[in-house]
Formats: C-alpha cells, structure tokens, sequence
C-alpha cells in the first residue's frame, strides 16, 4: 500500500532535481522546466498531505499554486523571447545584459 512517505520521498526527488537544475545549469529554458519541478515537488507534499489528513485545504492552495505556475511560465516565456531578440542566445550569462 501506498503511504503519504512514498508521496514524500517522490516530493523529496523531484525538489532535488528541480533545485540541482536551477543551479548547474545555463539554459534559461532549463531553469524554467526546473523551477517547474520545484513547484509539483510542492504540489504533491500539498495533495498527499491534504489526503492524508483528509482536509481540502491542501488541494485547494494545489489551484493556487498551479495558476502561479501558469503565470510563471508565461512571464518566463515573455523573457526568453526578449533575450532571444536581443541576443540570439537564452543562456543565462547573456540575460545580465537585459537589467535596466
């Protein structure tokens, strides 16, 4: 049987995957995709966590936090096509460049 420690140790590798990514790499779009794992890390502490204790307070801040995700992803997108513009590049070393 499936147990809320199985949930967390799933949780727990996908956060450290996400934040090893935001940190190694150079790849704006990489960071985002790993930034994008951090957030379901937090998504699936909150779901297991909600069921377990048989509250719905965790699947609703769930909505929450995926809208947050959403509008992260647009405004990430928004940024790389703006570097893309103004580089030809979406690594992150070039992204200094786009501080006013």
């Amino acid at each position: 049987m499936i147990t809320a420690t199985h949930y967390v140790v799933l949780s727990l590798i996908l956060l450290t995957l996400g934040v090893v990514g935001v940190m190694v790499r150079r790849n704006f779009i990489t960071v985002l995709m790993s930034l994008e794992l951090v957030f379901n890390a937090a998504n699936l502490n909150l779901i297991a966590f909600s069921y377990h204790l048989g509250d719905l307070a965790g699947q609703v801040l769930t909505v929450f936090v995926i809208a947050v995700a959403a509008a992260e992803a647009a405004i990430g997108l928004g940024l790389i096509i703006a570097l893309v513009r103004l580089k030809d590049t979406v690594t992150l070393d070039e992204a200094s460049e786009m501080r006013s």
